[in-house]
């Protein structure tokens, strides 16, 4: 592994500040970014740690919105008493995630900074239509993911906390790929104060609303109606997991599922 320097601030602002030099990453739990570095995919001149900074871990439930800290935990969701009760699918999503050292390391803030085009995390956030806080601004979710790997996050900006508006309605579906368990394609629905979601996520360059599973489940709210509606492979992702066609097919059973689970 390469040399860099490491930093370990007790505060946001002094993550903020040391993370806005060139070339210098933040680290979360770890688990997408130093896989990177031992492959030689990832080479940054410093690593900013936020494991020391008091504040960024917890979950708070009030005024219909629940509330997690960026250094929050998979298992923590996933485990949390009050998660379960306001957003079960949440619970369940963070509980599905990678494997029990990824969940016990792995956190909230950097799964959604990361942007991985097949994580988990992403389609809840925009599935629910969330809040990302961080230490300047909040950005809605359908503002927050960008494109491969890319979100709205500028240089140096650290994410604090995400704000779920609590659903009437919720569910998740993944169809994974084995070794990984990241999904080959996952689906989010709800229906709750963001009008109805559906968030795919495995799918394509990044998470993305399934706006013709939407506009169907608007107007009828069953299985039935996701799984009536045609996707279309342009655009989504080819490997040897799946083709195009095989992931566009498996958006409207993953709907379907989920909105029979919700």
């Amino acid at each position: 592994m390469q040399a860099f320097a490491y930093h370990t601030p007790s505060s946001v602002a002094d993550a903020a500040s040391a993370a806005a030099g060139d070339d210098v990453k933040i680290v979360a739990g770890g688990q997408s970014l130093l896989a990177s570095m031992k492959l030689g995919l990832a080479a940054p001149s410093a690593l900013v740690d936020l494991g020391a900074i008091s504040g960024l871990k917890g979950i708070s439930v009030a005024n219909g919105t629940v509330t997690i800290g960026a250094m929050t935990t998979h298992a923590t969701v996933a485990a949390s008493a009050e998660v379960q009760k306001a957003i079960p699918a949440l619970a369940d999503l963070a509980s599905r995630i990678g494997d029990r050292q990824v969940r016990n390391r792995g956190t909230i803030g950097g799964s959604l900074a990361n942007n991985d085009p097949a994580a988990c995390y992403p389609a809840a956030v925009l599935g629910l239509g969330a809040t990302v806080n961080t230490d300047r601004r909040s950005i809605a979710a359908d503002d927050f993911f960008v494109g491969l790997y890319e979100t709205a996050l500028q240089p140096g900006e650290v994410i604090t906390s995400v704000s779920f508006p609590i659903p009437a309605k919720a569910a998740w579906q993944k169809f994974k790929q084995p070794a990984s368990r990241f999904s080959i394609v996952g689906v989010f629905v709800s229906q709750g104060p963001q009008g109805t979601r559906v968030a795919v996520t495995g799918a394509g360059a990044c998470v993305h609303r399934a706006s013709t599973i939407e506009a169907a489940l608007a107007g009828s709210w069953s299985a039935a109606a996701a799984a009536a509606v045609s996707v279309s492979a342009d655009g989504l992702n080819s490997d040897l997991h799946g083709s195009a066609a095989y992931r566009a097919a498996l958006i409207p059973v993953l709907a379907s599922r989920a909105v029979a689970a919700a």
